[in-house]
C-alpha cells in the first residue's frame, strides 16, 4: 500500500481548504514554482512545515507523529 508523502499532504490540505498555489505562495513569500516543489518533496525542514502549518492551520506535525505511530506498531506487531 503507498503512503502519502508530506508533499502530498499540503497539496490535499491546501485542495480542501479550496485555497490557490498562488495564495499560499503569498502567505509564504515565496514563488509558486517553490510551492509545486514542496508538493512533490517526501520530507521538509521543520521551520518551513511548521510555517506551512500556522498558515493552512493544520498540524502537519501530528500527522508525521501519527505515521510513526503506525509504523513502529506494524513493525512490532510483525514480529
Amino acid at each position: 500500500m503507498k503512503r502519502t508523502h508530506l508533499g502530498e499532504l499540503i497539496k490535499a490540505e491546501l485542495e480542501a481548504q479550496e485555497r490557490s498555489v498562488s495564495w499560499l505562495a503569498r502567505k509564504l513569500s515565496c514563488d509558486r514554482s517553490n510551492i509545486y516543489r514542496i508538493f512533490q518533496k517526501e520530507s521538509l525542514d521543520t521551520q518551513l512545515l511548521e510555517r506551512i502549518s500556522k498558515v493552512l492551520n493544520r498540524d502537519f506535525f501530528a500527522d508525521l507523529s501519527t505515521k510513526f505511530t503506525e509504523d513502529r506498531d506494524s513493525q512490532y506487531s510483525q514480529q
